[in-house]
């Protein structure tokens, strides 16, 4: 049985495009020929791999996987939420400053050029309405009340999503990777719980055939060789993870340090509807796998997992950062190669389960 693979998202974005935007706002039209580019070259990098779905590799995404969409709101204020990484440094979403809210900008816009340029299909990935929702702050928003906000934000978020299957997205990825990050915020459990409730209600707005095509991509945070929260075990998140009302889970496996018990896990709590994608490559680990250590990864998981219901993918994004640059276009690709050609190997030797 051929064992599906697919990309997670973000490619680095060439150093030319990056030395233009400079210190000005990625948003400048001035740019549009350059990004155009970039996502033409991208695409074409990604076909020669032999990937059988392809994204844009986020290449105008700016800036970053988890505000595109609010950049440069006006009503809006650069102190909000801080994301702390392992080596150092945060990142910083923007606070929510008045109502209401709507989306600057929506995935499926991405998605219209991408598929003009790509002879395969083309998946999307979206931010969670849980990252988003972060945006609003401790204390309420004069006139514009938190539930006034969750309002907007689950409707503008189904927009999203429904724009990108109409337009025929393979798949339409939703990013969670504050998953994580909300046990670590809160070890008693009840914020990731509060986050499953709130991106349930999205999943509910959709009927179980487009919910086959939406999937939810989990990992500890990546970004300048770092996690925000890798020391979180999977067995406080994956109870909860498949809880979720999607058909498709995007599991980052490659750089954890105890697949085996990841696996017995994702075994104990998955449902036979769910398709599981098991990372076999790591984007954070500089080292390029090699298909035969693909091939190991994906039989390993295939003891747990039946392959019916196993996918492969990376980890996580390689640059979902758009100045990110720990690593190149060259090694992302070096490493999607081998994990396409890592899976035909195991999807030979398990062709008869």
């Amino acid at each position: 049985m051929k064992i599906p693979t697919e990309p997670i998202g973000s490619i680095p974005r060439p150093l030319s495009l990056l030395e233009a935007i400079g210190d000005r706002d990625g948003t400048d039209p001035a740019l549009t020929p350059l990004y155009e580019a970039a996502i033409r070259d991208t695409i074409e990098r990604f076909e020669a791999t032999g990937s059988p779905v392809v994204t844009d590799g986020e290449q105008r995404k700016y800036h970053n996987f988890w505000t595109y969409a609010v950049h440069g709101l006006e009503n809006t204020a650069p102190d909000g939420f801080k994301i702390p990484f392992s080596a150092g440094h945060t990142r910083r979403m923007p606070r929510l400053t008045a109502g209401p809210f709507r989306y600057k900008r929506t995935a499926d816009r991405y998605l219209d050029l991408a598929l003009s340029y790509a002879h395969v299909p083309v998946k999307q990935a979206v931010i969670s309405p849980s990252a988003l929702s972060l945006m609003y702050p401790p204390e309420e928003i004069p006139d514009y009340t938190r539930e006034q906000f969750i309002d907007d934000l689950l409707r503008e978020h189904e927009a999203e999503v429904r724009a990108c299957l109409l337009k025929g997205a393979h798949k339409v990825q939703i990013d969670f990777t504050e998953g994580r990050l909300a046990i670590k915020m809160d070890s008693s459990g009840n914020l990731l719980q509060s986050f499953i409730d709130l991106n349930n209600l999205a999943l509910s707005r959709f009927n179980a055939e487009e919910r086959m095509r939406i999937g939810v991509h989990t990992c500890p945070g990546g970004d300048r060789d770092s996690t925000h929260s890798a020391e979180v075990g999977y067995a406080k998140l994956l109870p909860h993870l498949f809880q979720l009302m999607a058909g498709n889970f995007y599991i980052a496996l490659a750089g954890e340090k105890n697949r085996l018990e990841v696996l017995k896990t994702i075994r104990a709590h998955m449902k036979p509807d769910h398709r599981v994608f098991v990372g076999v490559v790591a984007p954070m680990d500089p080292a390029i796998e090699t298909p035969e250590e693909v091939c190991e990864r994906v039989l390993e998981a295939a003891e747990y997992i039946p392959v019916t219901q196993l996918g492969t993918t990376d980890d996580c994004g390689f640059s979902p950062f758009s100045d990110d640059t720990s690593r190149t276009r060259d090694t992302a690709f070096a490493k999607i190669r081998a994990r396409v050609a890592g899976t035909a190997m195991a999807s030979e030797l398990l062709r008869d389960r």
